[in-house]
């Protein structure tokens, strides 16, 4: 047999090490022009389905509750026959938001937004069917009245911090803006329809009728609520965990180190303190800066019914029908004011204190009216402006907290926010015996304008660009969109400045903004 001779087989290489190679997101691609129009569309937040059946159902729940206040008025004058009684049923109402807001607010960061909202509808509606009730079977008296309304805003410190954010889950962060100016235009449009309607319900079916409307209207809300669902990029209401946020800066975790894993506090019980909430507003300066905003113009510049009604009647010569078309001026301006904020992305206390202080100018014009055209002049850009600043105000309000401290915060709000109304009408009432309608209004102007202006000047002092630690420098590596082929020559790195600012969210000396 021949034999066949084989060559020592060669010794085996180890197969060459693969180069690295690690997947980077490639740069985005510029979108096209009318993407970006569409994403500044005051309407847009429309295009959800969600936000679509919620803005329905607060036209019909805004429209009953402007109806029952209507009969509620009326009920207490047909009473008592005392225009103070009306004002004192109204206290009543409002005092339970004055003392236990904060507390409304904690309940709502601790309970589920949905089930919070659905329960307080019902429950308010349920205090409309029993008014209307003891209407219709003539047992109704002024101290009960008073005990149903105070109990209406005890309710009313839960129902409205979770309807709010209730609304901003429905919609993706970048569209809060325009779903917070669609509340406001459907809150303008329930208030008109609603005090039209009350006339005709009243005049026909008596007030017990427009209470029990307004508790359908707030049954037809607890309706809606179970069929809405949070929006996919909604930020979560739990507080995020506690401990290092990158799993690997943790290390890893065996079994044997680590252990049975202790069982985590519920969301519910975790953090939701109402003195958490109040520590946390008053450590963060573009809130108080906010409140401070809002308080002076609610006290000296919005109680536009006391100051440009006298105005109007009184040196102007104009009688009640002037007024009611300045009314409507008013109105409209508003609501313009609230579409072109729906346009806004991302508003800054900034931007609420130039529209803020630009209306205390146009107030100041107001009060120094010759005659009833110019006066309708002013007041058409001064409701625009204030309108803006109104609807960014309350989108910074509702967005600038994380989402667990956000219920917390808005109940702080309307503590204060209760407060500074009840303040605001009788200071301008002494402001307006003393100086007149016209010096009501200009002093009023003045010190909104001057007070913003101060605040301003003394940030702008503290956050000089001399007084900011210099940013530091970090290098980037070019992505690419495509693999980069074999033999050429990536692009080379460059180096960028990285943000520093001590206060999140504020554009840095840089000009970069970081995330809050």
């Amino acid at each position: 047999m021949p034999s066949h001779s084989t060559s020592p087989a060669a010794p085996a290489r180890p197969p060459a090490a693969a180069p690295r190679r690690v997947i980077l997101p490639s740069p985005r691609r510029p979108r096209p022009a009318g993407a970006a129009a569409g994403d500044r569309a005051p309407w847009r937040a429309l295009r959800h389905p969600g936000m679509r059946w919620w803005s329905a159902a607060n036209l019909v729940s805004n429209a009953g509750t402007w109806m029952q206040l209507t009969a509620q008025n009326l009920l207490v004058l047909h009473l008592t026959g005392s225009a103070a009684a009306t004002g004192l049923s109204l206290s009543a109402q409002a005092a339970p938001g004055l003392l236990l807001g904060l507390a409304g607010g904690a309940a709502v960061d601790a309970w589920p937004r949905r089930l919070t909202a659905s329960v307080s509808q019902a429950l308010l509606a349920l205090v409309g069917f029993v008014t209307a009730a003891l209407v219709v079977t003539d047992r109704l008296s002024v101290p009960v009245l008073m005990v149903l309304a105070a109990v209406t805003g005890l309710i009313a410190t839960v129902d409205a911090p979770a309807c709010a954010l209730l609304g901003n889950d429905l919609v993706p962060p970048k569209d809060v803006p325009s779903s917070i100016a669609l509340g406001s235009v459907v809150s303008g449009a329930g208030r008109v329809g609603g005090t039209a309607l009350a006339g005709v319900v009243i005049g026909c079916w008596g007030p017990g009728a427009a209470y029990a409307a307004n508790g359908l209207s707030f049954l037809a809300v607890a309706a809606v609520i179970p069929f809405l669902r949070p929006h996919p990029a909604a930020e979560p209401q739990t507080r995020p965990a506690a401990g290092p946020r990158n799993k690997l800066a943790a290390g890893p975790r065996t079994k044997s180190a680590a252990g049975p894993r202790p069982a985590a506090a519920p969301p519910s019980r975790r953090g939701t303190g109402a003195r958490e909430g109040l520590a946390f507003f008053l450590r963060r300066p573009r809130l108080v800066a906010l409140a401070g905003i809002t308080a002076i113009s609610g006290i000296f510049g919005r109680n536009y019914a006391l100051t440009l009604a006298v105005l109007v009647t009184g040196p102007l010569g104009g009688a009640a029908g002037a007024f009611g078309t300045v009314s409507t001026v008013l109105a409209v301006g508003g609501v313009a004011g609230a579409v072109l904020a729906g346009r806004l992305r991302s508003p800054s206390v900034r931007l609420v204190g130039a529209m803020a202080a630009a209306g205390a100018l146009l107030q100041i014009g107001a009060g120094l009216s010759p005659s009833l055209w110019v006066l309708m002049v002013l007041v058409a850009p001064m409701a625009v402006v204030e309108s803006v600043s109104d609807t960014a105000g309350t989108t910074v309000l509702q967005t600038d907290p994380p989402p667990h401290m956000r219920g917390r915060v808005l109940g702080v709000w309307r503590s204060a926010s209760t407060g500074w109304s009840l303040v605001g009408p009788p200071l301008l009432g002494l402001l307006m015996q003393t100086a007149g309608a016209r010096g009501a209004l200009v002093i009023g102007g003045v010190v909104i304008a001057g007070v913003i202006g101060a605040g301003a000047l003394l940030r702008g002092r503290r956050t000089q660009p001399g007084d900011r630690p210099a940013p530091s420098r970090v290098t980037y590596v070019p992505l690419p969109s495509a693999p980069t082929p074999v033999g050429a020559t990536p692009a080379p790195p460059r180096t960028v400045v990285a943000c520093t600012t001590p206060h999140p969210g504020e554009l840095c000396a840089a000009g970069c903004t970081p995330a809050a």
